[in-house]
């Protein structure tokens, strides 16, 4: 992964991250709810993925949130 995205990652992550925590879910319901591997979110959330855009979708959908939610941070 590029340095110059790392900030975005670990942005992103920490989004993701908080968002989950309010809804009370795991990592395990969450990546069941978005049908992707729980390490995929570990890593996502812990700004180790260079993740697809459509995964992002997933997750935000699985969330119930806008993507735009988590971009705007």
């Amino acid at each position: 992964m590029s340095d110059n995205f790392t900030a975005t990652y670990k942005t992103v992550g920490n989004a993701l991250k908080k968002k989950r925590k309010e809804k009370g879910l795991t990592q395990r319901q969450l990546a069941d709810r978005a049908e992707i591997d729980r390490s995929k979110i570990s890593d996502m959330e812990n700004g180790k993925e260079d993740f697809q855009f459509s995964t992002l979708l997933k997750l935000c959908r699985a969330l119930d949130m806008n993507v735009a939610e988590i971009l705007k941070n």
